[in-house]
């Protein structure tokens, strides 16, 4: 009897600890892209002011970001890992510019589960002036907290 209940023992315990720990998900919860977070305001008044519509893609990509859409701010921008310039075109109520970010990436881990992730650091900010008065940078470091990077003012 007693031999019976140690093999019932020796059976039952690492089972249910494979049980348990295969119940366990280790996911990722974190946010793991980083982007430029830009804000819209009024050039006049310097007050949050949000444009009828926002269209934004990358230039010389195919993808686009935002496509004449009313946006809850902020907006983001995603920057290219693999180079230190990334140009976007936006239009701004149906007026377009562009703007061009002169920046340097690093790795950045973020957790064991979530892996690493590209942070960045903007140096410059270059834009054409047909609906954008300026842009001024709040945070020069691009990271996954949800800071406002840059705030554009039309």
């Amino acid at each position: 009897m007693r031999r019976t209940l140690q093999v019932f023992a020796a059976i039952l315990i690492p089972g249910l600890s494979l049980l348990i720990s295969s119940c366990l998900e280790l996911s990722c919860i974190d946010e793991t892209e980083a982007f430029v977070k830009a804000g819209f305001y009024s050039y006049s008044t310097k007050s949050a002011a949000i444009p009828d519509s926002i269209t934004l893609y990358g230039l010389n990509k195919d993808s686009i970001i935002y496509k004449k859409v009313k946006l809850t701010p902020p907006a983001l921008l995603p920057l290219n890992d693999s180079s230190s310039v990334s140009v976007f075109v936006i239009k701004i109520n149906g007026i377009k510019d562009t703007i061009e970010f002169r920046y340097w990436s690093y790795p950045h881990l973020i957790s064991k589960e979530c892996g690493y992730s590209m942070f960045h650091t903007v140096d410059t900010i270059f834009h054409t002036k047909h609906a954008i008065d300026s842009i001024s940078r709040v945070n020069e470091n691009i990271t996954t907290e949800n800071v406002e990077s840059i705030r554009i003012f039309y």
